[in-house]
């Protein structure tokens, strides 16, 4: 593994753990020519994945991003990390196992989405803001709508509209 402190390629592995319900395993290095330690992550990759945008235009699959953006819409969330983590592993594993090597970025979307609907209702509408184009009010009113249904969640929703609302707006600017 190249050093990303002074790009040397004689790292060494110091530490490794098994992580994520021993999905991956977790090496701390260090480089014994300039003394930078980092991690680095293993995981097992089924297949490699496209992504074909809305444009038409294919990009690979970067994990990476998609744990980003969970990360916004969970922001300031009482959501642990490592929860976090299994839900992105298991949507990842659900995407490779789907036998297709090119996803629609809706198809992911739309797996995000029902996740994170399970794990906060808050991230929800704030992802749902941002995936679906909210223009207006009613928009969230629409979605706060589906969520209703679900018992779990509901009262936590409707308290805390006005934060979703203006977390939402700040997610568009990004």
């Amino acid at each position: 593994m190249r050093c990303p402190y002074c790009a040397g390629e004689n790292t060494q592995v110091k530490d490794s753990r098994p992580t994520e319900e021993n999905a991956a395993i977790r090496r701390r290095r260090i480089c014994p020519d300039c003394g930078g330690r980092f991690t680095t992550f293993e995981r097992v990759q089924l297949r490699e994945l496209t992504v074909v945008k809305r444009s038409g235009r294919k990009v690979p699959f970067d994990r990476d991003k998609l744990v980003r953006s969970v990360e916004v819409a969970l922001r300031k969330r009482p959501i642990d990390q490592e929860r976090v983590e299994r839900m992105v592993s298991g949507l990842v594993r659900q995407l490779e196992s789907a036998g297709e090597s090119e996803v629609a970025s809706s198809t992911i979307g739309g797996l995000v989405m029902e996740a994170l609907r399970g794990l906060d209702p808050v991230a929800y509408v704030r992802f749902a803001s941002v995936y679906r184009d909210f223009r207006e009010a009613a928009d969230f009113h629409e979605v706060l709508g589906e969520i209703a249904t679900d018992p779990v969640g509901v009262h936590e929703t409707h308290m805390t509209f006005d934060t979703a609302v203006s977390d939402a707006a700040a997610l568009k600017k990004h």
